[in-house]
């Protein structure tokens, strides 16, 4: 059987489908309405719905800020068609259309969408926790392997050194005293050595 309906495409709760059953309605702020929109836009008793040779006349109740269709305020009755716009006030904007629907069917579908969106706000709390855990095991092994690298290199190089100096030593000793006539012994470095040793240089 055909049904119509109100869906919000602005206002408190965009989205949300009203059906209108019944031969009269009402359309307000206040709960007992037939379509209750809780918006301080929209007068307690704002507008009354008719259904009249199948179809529904819409009527402003005396509203403080009108009822449009179409961009129109209401100054009397108006016989809605499928695919009119009808306005409470600046802010609410109300879809009207026929659908061809269980009533049953049309009530489920508000709440599903409810539902629907509470555990989508949930899901990005739990997901920012775990970061704050991963940054300190690589900071832990940064430092160890350049120590042991810069306590090494000054080892070597004294090592080096000090078998360099013993090596001249050695050859200078060599030299000088590789000579028959013993004159190389009265030269500056080694005179002090000869002198020590009891020799004489002329």
């Amino acid at each position: 059987m055909s049904q119509f309906q109100f869906v919000m495409r602005s206002g408190p709760t965009p989205g949300v489908t009203f059906p209108l059953e019944g031969d009269q309605l009402t359309i307000g702020r206040d709960a007992s309405n037939g379509v209750a929109i809780n918006d301080a836009e929209v007068s307690r008793k704002h507008s009354r719905l008719s259904f009249q040779g199948g179809k529904y006349v819409l009527e402003d109740l005396g509203s403080t800020n009108g009822t449009f269709v179409n961009g129109q305020r209401l100054s009397g009755p108006a016989v809605l068609k499928p695919g009119d716009v009808v306005s409470l006030g600046e802010q609410i904007v109300l879809m009207y259309d026929s659908v061809n629907m269980d009533p049953g069917a049309t009530m489920a579908s508000p709440r599903k969408a409810a539902r629907v969106e509470a555990p989508r706000a949930a899901q990005p709390l739990v997901a920012s926790a775990p970061p704050a855990y991963a940054p300190p095991p690589p900071m832990a092994y940064s430092g160890e392997p350049a120590s042991k690298k810069t306590n090494m290199i000054p080892i070597f190089f004294g090592v080096g050194v000090l078998v360099f100096v013993c090596l001249c030593l050695v050859v200078a000793l060599v030299w000088v005293d590789a000579d028959p006539t013993g004159a190389r012994w009265c030269t500056f470095p080694f005179s002090i050595l000869a002198q020590i040793f009891g020799a004489t240089c002329q």
